[in-house]
Order: C-alpha cells, then structure tokens, then sequence
C-alpha cells in the first residue's frame, strides 16, 4: 500500500484494508502530535470525543472521509496532492477485503484476524490440537468444521471451509508471507477425518514444505506440553507502524496482544518449541514414517 509520510512522501507496499486501517491511524496520532493537539481537542473538532480519536488512531474503527479531512486541516496538512493521496488510501481503507462475503459467518474478532494475516510478512504459529489452518487440505478443514460428520454439512459448514482456502492463498502470491508452524506430535496421530483423509493431510504437508515458504517443526511426545500452555500464532509486518501480534482464540472469542511484554513472552516460548522440536529435515522424515505406518 501506499504509506504517506506527514511531508507528503510516499511509498509503495501491498496490504488489505484492515493493515492499512490501522497505518493511517498511526499517521493520524504523529500529525496530531506534532502540532501538540489533545486527543479531547481534535475530538471536539469532528464533532466526537477523545475515546473516538483514540479508536481512530488505533485503527480500531473505519475512517470517515469527511472526518479525515477535518483532522488533516487542523493538523496543518494544506498540501493538495497529500491530502488527496491521504483521503485516496481513507477510501481504500473501507473498501471490504475479499472476506466481505463470508462476514454472516464470521464474528468481528475473527475478520480483523483474517484482515492483519493477508497484511502479515511472517507467520509463526504453534498448534497443539490440529494443523494450522493455512495448511489444512478440504476434506481435513472440513471433517473439523462439521465436528466429524462431513456428509451432514450443510451450506454453511461448507462456506466456513470454502474461507478457509481462500485465506491459504496467501501462501503462493509473488508477496507470501514466510510461514513458520510448530505442531505437537500427537496432531499427526489424531485420526480427523479417518485414515485416508490424515493421510491427504501428511502428503500435503510433504508437499508445501518442499516447495512453499513454509517452516515445519514437530515436537516429539517426549518433550510436549512443556513450553506452551495452548496454540497461538504470532503475526509480523514488514511496515513499521504495525505492530507485532499475538492472537489467542478461544470458544467464545479471540485476544489480540501487542504490548511488549506480552510480545516477548510469546517469541521467547515460540524460541523454546523450536529448539525443542525436531529439526525441519527431521520432521519431514517424521511425516514419512508416520505416512508408511499408516
């Protein structure tokens, strides 16, 4: 996406609208910033308040133009072409990423996962039940999303597995994020879809390890269970005004976590699962043995 520094500049990155959301929102605070202006002044000054701002700046609302333009003016931004651009990306922002049609299916927390992912430059996750979904086959995702009974999914279990590929496309764009998955061996041994569908599911990790950016790792029933608690993925982005993201899912919702303590927790245990782990050759040849003994 384009990124509009406070002078004007520009330069050009790929993203979704929700990455970009949250790159004007940051842009927004540093002019404001910089002309010293209170969160509870700018507020007032669109007709809003200071928590309005503060959702604003932190990306967690949609940019209304009109707003934007007011805040721009205030901040001194009186150059033409600077606005434009700015209000040209305000409008991309709230453009509906390609995910808009499965939104009935989706809650809001899960649409700004699948928003920050596509925007994502590395992916580290570690599983502990299931294999990551950006590298689960159709007949795996789907024994999963119809809890074991794929011949009575309906329209709407099969939406929810249709989402699940379309996100694993991320994976073979020119611009792929690097894709680092930890899981715990007892995954591989967990019959999801019976024999001949766990079986789709090792050549299929055979195969993306081979040719797609992607990292596999597996920890050995010895060792598991001892550096991490439960699964998480933690999302990294190349454009500096985006934070790096933990996300927790959980039955009733999901966490998102970016403080800095909180961040180095996470990579330190994500450090510990791959040292603890078998190397990535090692893993290919445990998916090997466990393809021959099935």
């Amino acid at each position: 996406m384009a990124i509009v520094d406070p002078d004007g500049s520009s330069a050009d990155r790929d993203s979704g609208p929700t990455a970009l959301r949250i790159v004007l929102g940051s842009q927004l605070r540093r002019l404001r910033e910089a002309v010293e202006i209170s969160r509870a002044d700018a507020g007032y000054a669109i007709r809003g308040s200071e928590s309005k701002i503060s959702r604003m700046e932190l990306g967690r609302v949609g940019l209304k133009e009109r707003d934007v333009s007011d805040l721009l003016t205030m901040y001194g931004m009186t150059d033409e072409d600077a606005r434009d651009k700015f209000l040209a990306m305000v409008r991309r922002s709230n453009e509906p990423g390609w995910w808009h049609r499965y939104t009935d299916l989706m809650p809001d927390w899960f649409q700004d996962y699948v928003g920050l992912e596509e925007a994502a430059t590395r992916i580290l996750t570690y599983e502990a039940q299931f294999v990551p979904g950006l590298l689960q086959t159709e007949d795996y995702a789907m024994a999963i999303a119809s809890h074991g009974r794929p011949e009575l999914a309906g329209p709407a279990v099969k939406r929810r597995v249709s989402l699940r590929m379309q996100r694993q496309r991320i994976m073979s764009r020119p611009s792929a994020p690097r894709l680092w998955a930890v899981i715990d061996e007892s995954v591989l041994h967990r019959p999801i879809g019976g024999r001949q569908v766990l079986l789709d599911q090792i050549e299929h990790l055979l195969s993306v390890t081979a040719i797609a950016p992607v990292t596999l790792q597996i920890v050995p029933y010895p060792l598991s269970g001892y550096a991490a608690e439960g699964s998480f993925t933690m999302l990294r982005f190349g454009e500096p005004d985006l934070p790096d993201i933990v996300y927790l899912e959980h039955l009733a919702g999901a966490l998102y976590l970016d403080k800095l303590e909180e961040l180095e927790i996470y990579s330190r245990v994500f450090d510990r699962l791959t040292v603890d782990a078998e190397t990535p050759d090692r893993s290919r040849q445990m998916l090997m043995k466990i393809r021959a003994d099935l």
